[in-house]
């Protein structure tokens, strides 16, 4: 019986094998992370030099920026670094600080969205509360909260995973480690404590996701009961781009753990762990902006401030 540390490194899953495939994988993934850096980088630079943006909403956007940058660059470097090298290779401790990394920030980031989601609650339900609950210091402690939850899990789960014994070699189907891939390579017989330790994370998930479904359901009773239609459309327009971001995030994460088994394959696993890993950060700075004037007007002067210099 090998144990994990036992191995020196990792192979990831190339997405191709031959030289051009590598190179058109490089560019592609190098075209996603700018494009993600530009857009989020852009938000995180508004938000904090906008005085007109220094609200909750806002607050909470910016870490979620942030989260997303990270998530990004967790991942995708590493894989474009890999095809221009022509390697699969990472190291063992490389591995162990990918997977710290991706699961602090994925969880963080879903913590994050729940209070976001609280924050329209209030901001719709009750307005004549909103400044006395999400007041500064309310917002820094539930921010801290959610990073400090994403980090005790992710410190859990990433010392249960990196002490369960390999069996299966130490080549995983995937263009980055993440805790599920390498328990497929443990023994059959020891990888029961991550598995009580996932059943509680998706208890909180799952905690978390009727927490948000329940929000929505009381701030569109509150807003189809608003008699004019100005007021719909801004309360809408208050929302939308919240619950599209955590529909994109909540499907693309479902589908890439929850689908049959039958539907599986190393092909399809790479595509749907793009969806999730890759395409969130990238868009969601474009669902933000799309309906959000002030945002919107926040990034024009950024932009003209810096062509100016």
């Amino acid at each position: 019986m090998s144990n994990s540390s036992s191995f020196k490194e990792f192979l990831l899953q190339a997405f191709a094998d031959t030289r051009q495939l590598q190179l058109l994988h490089f560019w592609l993934f190098l075209g996603i992370y700018l494009a993600a850096l530009l857009g989020n980088g852009l938000i995180i630079t508004a938000v904090a030099c906008d005085h007109h943006l220094h609200t909750p909403m806002y607050f909470f956007l910016l870490n979620l920026s942030l989260l997303d940058l990270g998530t990004i660059s967790a991942t995708v470097p590493k894989s474009m670094a890999n095809s221009l090298s022509s390697t699969r290779a990472i190291s063992y401790w490389g591995c162990a600080a990918q997977v710290f990394h991706f699961t602090l920030l994925i969880t963080t980031e879903y913590s994050v969205l729940t209070v976001m989601a609280y924050d329209r609650y209030v901001a719709i339900c009750k307005p004549l509360h909103y400044g006395t609950i999400m007041s500064s210091r309310a917002c820094v402690k539930m921010a801290a909260a959610a990073w400090a939850s994403g980090f005790l899990n992710t410190l859990l789960h990433t010392a249960i995973t990196f002490s369960i014994p390999l069996c299966q070699g130490n080549v995983l189907e995937q263009f980055f480690y993440e805790i599920p891939q390498i328990l497929k390579l443990s023994c059959s017989d020891t990888y029961l404590r991550e598995v009580g330790a996932l059943v509680l994370t998706l208890c909180l998930v799952f905690g978390c996701f009727i927490f948000i479904v329940l929000s929505y359901v009381q701030i569109f009773t509150v807003v189809l009961r608003i008699p004019s239609e100005q007021g719909r459309h801004k309360a809408f327009s208050m929302c939308i781009p919240h619950l599209a971001v955590v529909s994109l995030f909540v499907i693309t994460v479902m589908f890439a753990y929850l689908k049959p088994p039958s539907l599986s394959s190393p092909a399809l696993d790479l595509v749907v762990t793009v969806l999730y890993a890759v395409v969130p950060p990238t868009v969601n700075p474009l669902i933000y902006s799309m309906r959000n004037k002030e945002l919107k007007d926040a990034l024009k002067k950024l932009v003209q401030l810096l062509l100016l210099q």
